[in-house]
């Protein structure tokens, strides 16, 4: 963007609607989801600066694996080098040709396609043909490594920022490590049955769907089936300090539909794990449904101001997919998973024809925003505010995760407590109370 051009949503004034607490704050503006300008500033100053989810680490799990993914309109590379992983620019260090199109396997090395520069999966140059014969004076080959990316895991995610002065991932996932860390999420597989990975490509800005995916207010009219297993009154929020924001449906019933309790569960859980969905926007990509039987994540890529891929993937628990040899087993839990992918893709296509829907209403009349519904959309108002962050910080050395909802019934917002609380909100009530 051109520094003659001052975007007004650099400016704090753009979000001062956004910035008081839920109760008397209002939603985003039409311009943050339909003006292409905003869009390739958001690519920038979000995307650029924030940890984007990229992968899941299974993909790289085995040896020579390339991936390429696309990020605030960057290429990037991920491999594994020995057990560390990497991330590099997708560009070579000679003239800038592009190193891989596509996920892909390489022998060790990664080449160049124009004049077969080649270099380690560590990003040192190991080759330059002929070029070596009669070098530029003072030429050495460890200057010419490879771009770095900063690259991250928690749990089967694989993140990647560009930025330098973005605190570390730790950091910016707050207590959500600690939060999710019953269910030992590193350790849940992928299993190879068919519709267990899929993409949807979206007509509708990827903070609809964050949005969408934040709040449970649409649920009984947009999802009846889902809001018999996922009720309204079922539902809180699940957020401490950290780049995210959550809620939790505390049981999930079945007694109506059990396409959510047919799979086997993951055992060592805790009664408020064991009973309830946890699902949780991880700032700013990252929509993560955790069920003590199998996991649904998704990770969008924004393409445009009105188009998002949605790049879906089911994981499951431990040792709950039988092994190759046990063709009997393998077709039970087979049937098991579809029907809870039939139900699951129900859902999502619901979701994405209103947030469509939305997308046209936002695009086609621009209504100015209206008053969020505190007790169902604090979530979103937390999300609005990092993304207000990310697009006023000039630097994000400093960046200031928001806090957690605070003990007792200060943002309850006309909910009950939580029968059921997760450890860590229990173990923090008890030290409120103590105090």
């Amino acid at each position: 963007m051109s520094p003659a051009y001052a975007a007004p949503w650099r400016s704090p004034g753009f979000w001062a609607d956004i910035r008081p607490r839920v109760w008397s704050a209002l939603g985003l503006p039409p311009t943050v989801y339909a003006d292409g300008a905003f869009f390739a500033d958001e690519q920038s100053r979000l995307f650029g600066r924030a940890w984007t989810g990229v992968a899941l680490a299974a993909e790289l799990s085995r040896p020579g694996r390339l991936l390429v993914r696309s990020v605030a309109g960057k290429s990037v590379l991920l491999t594994r080098s020995g057990e560390r992983l990497r991330g590099f620019m997708n560009t070579c260090r000679h003239r800038g040709t592009e190193l891989a199109k596509e996920d892909c396997d390489i022998a060790g090395r990664i080449q160049c396609p124009y004049h077969r520069w080649s270099y380690s999966t560590d990003g040192r140059l190991l080759a330059a043909p002929l070029f070596e014969a009669s070098p530029p004076s003072d030429f050495d080959p460890a200057d010419w490594r490879l771009v770095p990316v900063r690259v991250d895991t928690w749990g089967p995610i694989v993140f990647v920022c560009f930025d330098a002065e973005t605190p570390p991932l730790d950091v910016w996932l707050g207590d959500l490590p600690e939060r999710l860390s019953g269910y030992r999420l590193d350790e849940w597989e992928p299993a190879d049955l068919d519709g267990a990975v899929c993409t949807f490509d979206v007509g509708a800005n990827w903070k609809l769907l964050v949005e969408n995916f934040a709040e449970y207010y649409h649920l009984p009219w947009v999802h009846p089936k889902l809001a018999k297993v996922s009720r309204v009154r079922d539902h809180y929020r699940y957020q401490g300090p950290g780049m995210y924001c959550g809620q939790t449906t505390t049981p999930v019933s079945s007694d109506k539909h059990d396409d959510w309790a047919v799979l086997p569960a993951v055992g060592g859980l805790d009664a408020s794990d064991a009973a309830s969905g946890r699902f949780v926007a991880v700032f700013p990509n990252v929509l993560l449904a955790v069920l003590p039987n199998h996991m649904f994540i998704v990770l969008l890529e924004p393409l445009d101001t009105g188009r998002t891929l949605e790049h879906c993937t089911f994981l499951f628990p431990p040792g709950t997919a039988p092994p190759a040899d046990d063709e009997p087993g393998r077709q039970r839990f087979a049937e098991a998973f579809e029907t809870t992918r039939r139900f699951w893709i129900e859902v999502n296509d619901e979701d994405i024809d209103i947030c469509e829907r939305v997308q046209r209403g936002i695009s086609r009349g621009g209504a100015p925003p209206g008053p969020m519904a505190p007790r169902f959309e604090e979530p979103l108002n937390r999300f609005h505010n990092m993304a207000a962050d990310l697009m006023t910080l000039e630097t994000v050395a400093g960046l200031a995760v928001p806090a957690g909802d605070r003990p007792g019934e200060a943002d309850l917002y006309d909910t009950k407590p939580n029968p059921m609380p997760p450890r860590i909100e229990a173990e923090a009530a008890e030290r409120h109370g103590a105090a």
